[in-house]
């Protein structure tokens, strides 16, 4: 849980960079999250919950994604990748997934060892 607040407490942050870990498990609560409020939505027969949720994590999931691209020594401009249909969709999940370089790159330090400290 702590990793889904901690990336909500950081906005609208892009700068730095973000480990695996925190990437993937934000998305996993985030994905968990828009079923449960889907279900809501369907009980009482709407979808504000759902667009409401959606508006509200948009920042924070650009975020996220683009210090995660960091982590990999990727600019932030490679989420557009995502635009080309199909193989963008496949190429952004190789590089989200994909270890982050080690030690400090031209984004910032290490977030492996800066949590080790």
């Amino acid at each position: 849980m702590h990793w889904y607040v901690d990336v909500l407490k950081k906005y609208a942050v892009f700068g730095g960079r973000a480990r695996r870990q925190e990437y993937w498990m934000f998305t996993l609560f985030s994905v968990i999250v828009s079923i449960v409020l889907a279900i809501i939505d369907a009980v009482i027969g709407s979808s504000i919950l759902g667009i409401i949720y959606s508006l509200a994590v948009l920042l924070p999931s650009l975020g996220v994604a683009i210090r995660r691209l960091h982590d990999t020594d990727r600019s932030g401009w490679w989420l557009f990748i995502a635009l080309v249909p199909l193989i963008g969709a496949i190429v952004l999940i190789v590089f989200l997934a994909s270890e982050g370089k080690r030690g400090p790159n031209e984004y910032g330090p290490d977030p492996k060892t800066a949590d080790a400290f």
